[in-house]
């Protein structure tokens, strides 16, 4: 039987606690109807205070503070609302006993924005690791030494779990599951919590929003003119006489300011705005791309999957109420 200590803490989301008592519950009670041991013996634990208030309408009692648990299988640091450095502040004590519960052997797992914890605490520094889209740009700029993957639902590596953003995080809990009590108990509760299983891929839920947080003058003003002109044939060439630059010295500088070149910083602009055709409106994919500054619709489509995962079909039936297909 594994020991799991779910952290409790006044700024976690919910869902991201209730869901995993729920979903190992279930898992339990699955193996013992099969005539099979119980695989995990859940914990709720805090740093002091053991009734603890969420910023949501609900308050868990916790049996143990992190001063009197000296050994754990496995933590799981669920997401939070706020600001992370509000949040990262007020915790330090529960990033500090992340770090020494792993140095003694315990295995450690973020769920959504839970990532932060890991990182703070050092763990996953030359390690890969996920999060929900939105914190991307800010986890770079923070932990420069994790190499952060975000169009993946979920990394594994040397005892150190991270998973995607929100429900997708879910996906994460059956995969643990599955690693230690099998794969028929992970289908099963899938199956109870309708969760898709074997998910690999969470970039169709992103919204590129523009990588702003720095302090490059000239490159915003690229980013601007990029944003503003994505509709037509521009090159990089001309983008980077718009910031006064040589084109390597450009493609150099913005790489650095946003972690893309300007040719992927120009392709995800476009992207996302087929996207919100695709969500908006009944127009053809050949229109909306015409919209998006694409000429060669096989072009379209490989650049569309390679930022979304999706063909703009698919991304239309998905995300389009009533939209004539094409």
């Amino acid at each position: 039987m594994k020991t799991v200590s779910l952290l409790i803490y006044e700024d976690a989301v919910l869902s991201s606690v209730s869901s995993v008592v729920d979903i190992l519950v279930a898992t339990n009670r699955f193996l013992a109807a099969t005539g099979k041991e119980p695989a995990f013996k859940l914990d709720l634990v805090s740093e002091k205070m053991k009734n603890i208030q969420l910023h949501t309408p609900a308050q868990f009692i916790c049996f143990k503070t992190i001063s009197e648990v000296t050994h754990t299988d496995l933590i799981l640091a669920p997401a939070f609302e706020g600001s992370p450095d509000t949040v990262l502040e007020k915790n330090k004590a529960l990033v500090n006993w992340i770090r020494t519960m792993h140095a003694c052997g315990s295995e450690v797992a973020s769920l959504c924005l839970g990532s932060y914890f890991l990182a703070e605490a050092g763990l996953l520094n030359g390690k890969s690791c996920t999060s929900h889209w939105k914190a991307i740009d800010d986890m770079r700029n923070r932990y420069p030494a994790i190499n952060i993957l975000p169009d993946k639902v979920m990394t594994d590596e040397d005892g150190i779990y991270t998973s995607g953003g929100a429900f997708i995080s879910l996906n994460l809990v059956l995969y643990l599951i599955e690693k230690f009590s099998g794969r028929e108990a992970s289908i099963q509760v899938s199956k109870l919590f309708s969760i898709d299983m074997d998910r690999y891929n969470q970039a169709h839920f992103a919204v590129f929003q523009g990588q702003r947080r720095h302090e490059d003058e000239d490159i915003l003003r690229a980013q601007i003119y990029i944003e503003q002109n994505y509709d037509q044939q521009i090159s990089i060439e001309q983008i980077a006489s718009i910031a006064n630059m040589s084109k390597r010295n450009f493609v150099r500088r913005f790489k650095l300011a946003t972690h893309n070149t300007p040719l992927e910083y120009l392709q995800r602009v476009k992207i996302e705005s087929a996207k919100k055709e695709l969500e908006n409106s009944a127009l053809n994919i050949n229109t909306l791309m015409y919209n998006a500054g694409y000429n060669d619709q096989k072009t379209f489509r490989q650049v569309f999957k390679r930022y979304t995962g999706l063909t703009p079909q698919e991304y239309r039936r998905k995300y389009s109420r009533g939209a004539e297909l094409n």
